[in-house]
């Protein structure tokens, strides 16, 4: 008969259980805080848009004011696949931790210097060159932020957790999201008229600076994750050129997550920056509903993305792709039949049953940056696959669906470019991609 284990010994692995799960929980905080700030600023930009667009364009025009507002977010997501290739080796070179704490650094930077930026009025066409400089730079360091963020938690977490762990990374964007625009309902209300056109905007924007500095103290606090410490002998083994050999190793998966992303990416920014200005400028509503609709609709979908985790860990990657997929065909037109009543009621209803085929992609697309490649070279891949697809259609959407609807006179010209998005995703996650949730991190992924 075998001896019954000593007392001290299951106290201590209860201590090292303990400690790991707080190490987990220190790594979400420290790997969400930069996509929080990043896309506050991004939710506060597209909010503010109608706004920033007499500062920065001339106002003979309001119409091409805002659509060249947009078209500056555009521009800039451009140079996020360079920038986040150059990120995506440094982090592969010197490791997670310290790549993520410089990146939060320029993020907060040049979101706050948006704030003190003259206008077209003082300064003519060097506004919004200035104004897309800034987006430039900004576009370039933060195309390696967010699949840094998700590599760090991802590499932290339990291998049979790693989509509910990654959730909470994709839910700092919605809080990102959320607080720019609860910020930007917040500033339109308070500086109404002439404050809010002179001088009100920019209060916001200056935000950023306290708000990367949290980031700052949560990510020095964090060690650097254990399986890149495993993959890489301690930092001593690392590929020296992990850009080429990301490419060279792993271009199947790099170009099966573009073909599902461009998906998640034209569905999430025509709502969340596009939609609640199409209810203003083209059904009428007041601004406020349009932004608190949004906002709702939001703060629903974040305590559903942990859930969405974990029936994924359950069930798998494929199937909530292809039901996100099938829900984006049959559910987003039904979302914009209903907005058209233009009632605060109906926009609500309309961004609720936008937000289920988000319940079954967000999360997934997001582990699955993490999960399909190599760790020697994940961040190098996933930059690269991220900010070739995701990053550029996020920030064109917002433009090719006003673009779209000003051509066409009709939203569900929308829906046909989201559709084609989607029918394309089907084909990849049906022909290509096996699952992803029970393998080790780094394994093929990919039918041959």
């Amino acid at each position: 008969m075998s001896a019954a284990a000593p007392p001290t010994a299951a106290v201590d692995t209860e201590e090292v259980d303990r400690e790991k799960r707080k190490a987990i929980r220190r790594a979400i905080g420290a790997g969400s805080i930069g996509n929080f700030v990043e896309q506050f600023d991004y939710g506060l930009y597209g909010f503010m848009a109608p706004v920033l667009a007499p500062a920065f364009f001339p106002d003979s025009d309001p119409a091409a004011a805002v659509l060249s507002t947009y078209a500056i977010i555009a521009i800039a997501c451009l140079f996020r696949p360079a920038g986040g290739t150059l990120v995506g080796r440094w982090g592969d070179r010197v490791g997670r931790k310290k790549t993520l704490l410089w990146t939060i650094v320029f993020m907060g930077v040049t979101t706050a210097m948006i704030g003190v930026l003259p206008t077209y009025q003082q300064i003519g066409i060097f506004a919004p060159l200035c104004l897309l400089l800034l987006r430039v730079v900004q576009g370039m360091v933060s195309g390696g932020e967010y699949v840094g963020a998700v590599a760090f938690i991802v590499e932290w977490a339990e291998p049979r957790r790693r989509a509910y762990y990654a959730s909470y990374a994709s839910n700092s964007c919605f809080l990102g999201i959320l607080a720019g625009a609860g910020t930007a309902a917040l500033t339109s209300w308070l500086f109404e008229g002439p404050a809010l056109d002179s001088w009100g905007w920019r209060i916001p924007f200056l935000l950023a600076l306290p708000l990367s500095g949290v980031g700052i103290w949560l990510r020095r606090r964090i060690e650097e994750t254990p399986e890149f410490v495993r993959a890489t002998k301690d930092g001593t083994q690392v590929v020296k050129a992990p850009i080429r050999d990301a490419l060279r190793t792993q271009w199947r998966p790099i170009l099966a997550f573009c073909g599902v992303s461009v998906m998640l990416a034209i569905l999430s920014y025509s709502w969340v920056t596009f939609y609640p200005e199409y209810l203003t400028g083209t059904l009428g509503l007041p601004r406020w509903m349009a932004l608190t609709s949004n906002a709702i609709s939001v703060a629903v979908l974040i305590p559903l993305l942990p859930v969405a985790g974990i029936l994924s860990d359950r069930i798998g990657r494929k199937p909530m792709l292809i039901m996100g997929a099938v829900a984006c065909i049959v559910l987003v037109p039904l979302a914009f039949r209903v907005g058209e009543e233009a009632t605060f009621g109906t926009a609500i209803a309309s961004q609720l049953i936008y937000i289920i085929p988000e319940f079954f992609l967000t999360g997934i697309v997001t582990v699955c940056t993490a999960e399909l490649f190599a760790t020697r070279t994940r961040f190098s891949a996933s930059a690269i696959a991220y900010n070739s697809s995701f990053s550029i259609f996020m920030g064109i959407t917002p433009f090719v669906a006003a673009l779209l609807v000003s051509s066409f006179d009709t939203i569900y010209a929308v829906w046909v470019y989201l559709a084609a998005a989607a029918l394309l995703a089907l084909v990849v996650v049906s022909a290509f991609m096996t699952e992803t949730f029970r393998s080790q991190l780094g394994a093929d992924k990919f039918a041959r």
